[in-house]
């Protein structure tokens, strides 16, 4: 009767998923897996399709939902590159807090100029 044993090569270690480290407590650190290549074109392909969708409808006029819509694909673009391009997923929550908050104010002011002008009143 003959055994098998599972015998590894020496020197050889299997590949590793590049890691970030992430900081939010100098006490505290741990890393969070990072994305593939892969992942990222998907990402890219998926931000060129909703351009693709935004230029179609900048010729087809949808009447009073092109605007509502037009914002809502800016706003899902945005968040995207954001969140994968820039790495905040990743970052300090102390990063992120600051990011969101600066976005939120920018659209508060920016709104208000607006209003201000009564861009909203037909």
């Amino acid at each position: 009767m003959s055994t098998t044993t599972n015998v590894e090569p020496q020197g050889i270690e299997p590949p590793v998923e590049p890691r970030v480290l992430v900081v939010d407590n100098p006490e505290e650190e741990h890393y969070v897996e990072h994305h593939s290549d892969a992942f990222y074109v998907k990402i890219a392909v998926i931000l060129a399709l909703i351009t693709g969708l935004e230029v179609a409808l900048s010729y087809n006029h949808i009447g009073v939902l092109f605007l509502p819509v037009l914002l809502t694909l800016m706003a899902i673009k945005f968040v995207m590159v954001v969140l994968f391009f820039m790495h905040l997923r990743f970052d300090s929550k102390w990063f992120n807090f600051a990011f969101w908050t600066g976005v939120i104010l920018a659209i508060g002011v920016y709104s208000g100029a607006l209003a201000t002008f009564k861009f909203f009143i037909e």
